[in-house]
């Protein structure tokens, strides 16, 4: 059959339209230097996914020097031409691209990678980059109004990253919806343990300086990547139940031990298996460092990093952010409720396994303590803004949140939703949206107004 004239014309110009779509999608990209987080835009990096992190650092307490080459494998996922890796008042001397000297830039916070050739969507590549120079902390309002990051101590370092400081010491995309894998290798002077994140490979001396290397198996966040190096007391085992744990504590606050933070970690790792689901790292542990200037405590993946010996109560805040947080991890930090929230629910959990008090009344307790005219309640927990996203709100009336969903739904469908959480996005992220949908799946249950009261709307709920 013969097109028309018409026809034909149509089809021509449906076929360009084609090719143009065709080229565009496969013309050469730069990578975007950000991920579009709305707390922090430039955090992490657009043009490929991070697969594996190979750091080897070397530091002298001396001179806070640190000296730095950082072997970053990843899967283009665009036709890159260039493309941005995120790091913190360094100083870059060299990048190489699979092997071959890469042209770079420095700019602010970002390194923009040029290298010799397109890397095509799909490919996996390496990224090497030599770096240098004394890290500084980050501060400002974000963690309760400390410093955070590369914090220096009287005998090293104490490296506690949450949310954006992990660029401050390695290069990286540094934003937790990037997860990778990790091998960690530290030279510190001799006569310091240098402890980080997954199980202990090797550790050796050589001439004045010791040599430690650490491998993360698991996927994980930036922020919870760690190279805290000190003298340290440190005790292994396992748990009754058989998970490795690695304790690290500095020794001068042996006296100042109101608590066993070994056998809290144990007790706590194996109760939070039963609850949550399986224990999902290799090592659980701690790692208790003299730095009260921190002024707080951070969920390292595999071994919870504390400023000092801490309660009873925040160690196991901190070993449940294990399941929330660290292996079901944020999309966007305006989710963040889904970490703090739930790690704090865990606090009320363990009072009530410890029958101490119901989680219904730690809910009560709450809520009545604070009256209706209260900032408290003025803060929308679902996106409490970048300078208040640890609020107390996020923690307190995220966990609140739980336990209102608890008793709407009792406890069968609770505690069954619970591990169902942990195993569907296990070394993965989620957001608020995910929760709500399983919660409603799991339970039969219609819950949006729920959610809506308690998490999206300002205002003290009536109960």
């Amino acid at each position: 059959m013969a097109l028309s004239r018409s026809a034909r014309l149509a089809a021509v110009t449906t076929a360009a339209a084609s090719f143009l779509a065709i080229a565009a999608s496969s013309a050469p990209t730069h990578g975007a230097p950000g991920i579009g987080d709305s707390y922090f835009p430039q955090a992490g990096n657009g043009g490929f996914d991070a697969r594996h992190y190979a750091l080897d650092i070397a530091y002298d307490p001396d001179t806070d020097r640190l000296d730095g080459r950082t072997t970053l494998t990843a899967r283009a996922t665009e036709n890159l031409s260039s493309f941005d890796l995120d790091l913190q008042q360094l100083q870059v001397t060299r990048v190489e691209v699979d092997g071959r000297r890469a042209g770079f830039t420095q700019d602010g916070d970002e390194v923009r990678v040029t290298p010799r050739g397109v890397l095509p969507r799909n490919r996996t590549f390496t990224v090497t980059v030599t770096y240098g120079g004394v890290p500084e902390p980050l501060g400002g309002p974000i963690v309760f109004g400390s410093q955070y990051g590369w914090m220096k101590t009287p005998d090293g370092v104490f490296v506690a990253c949450e949310p954006n400081a992990a660029s401050t010491w390695f290069p990286s995309s540094d934003h937790p919806s990037d997860k990778a894998t990790y091998d960690i290798r530290i030279k510190a002077p001799k006569g310091l343990t240098a402890v980080s994140n997954g199980r202990l490979i090797s550790t050796y001396d050589r001439g004045g300086s010791t040599y430690t290397h650490w491998r993360e198996d698991r996927p994980m966040a930036t922020y919870l990547a760690t190279a805290t190096i000190g003298k340290f007391d440190v005790r292994t085992g396992r748990t009754p139940s058989g998970i490795p744990i690695y304790v690290a504590i500095d020794p001068t606050l042996k006296n100042s031990n109101s608590v066993d933070v070994y056998a809290v970690t144990a007790a706590a790792t194996d109760y939070w298996s039963q609850v949550f689901g399986p224990y999902p790292f290799e090592e659980t542990g701690a790692i208790v460092d003299d730095m009260p200037e921190a002024g707080f405590s951070l969920e390292v993946q595999s071994k919870p990093a504390y400023s000092a010996v801490r309660n009873e109560s925040t160690i196991v805040h901190e070993l449940a952010h294990q399941w929330f947080g660290d292996s079901v991890s944020v999309e966007r930090w305006k989710d963040i409720w889904l970490n703090e929230g739930f790690a704090t629910y865990a606090q009320w959990l363990w009072a009530e396994h410890q029958g101490t008090r119901s989680a219904h009344d730690s809910f009560l307790a709450g809520y009545d303590a604070r009256p209706a005219d209260s900032s408290f309640w003025q803060v929308e927990v679902a996106d409490p803004q970048r300078d208040t996203m640890f609020a107390s709100a996020v923690y307190q009336r995220g966990a609140m949140t739980l336990q209102a969903l608890r008793e709407r739904i009792g406890d069968r469908a609770f505690f069954r939703l619970l591990p169902a959480w942990t195993k569907l996005h296990r070394y993965g992220n989620a957001n608020t949206a995910d929760f709500v949908r399983l919660a409603e799946q799991v339970s039969g249950q219609h819950l949006g107004d729920l959610f809506q009261k308690w998490l999206y709307t300002t205002g003290k709920p009536a109960l």
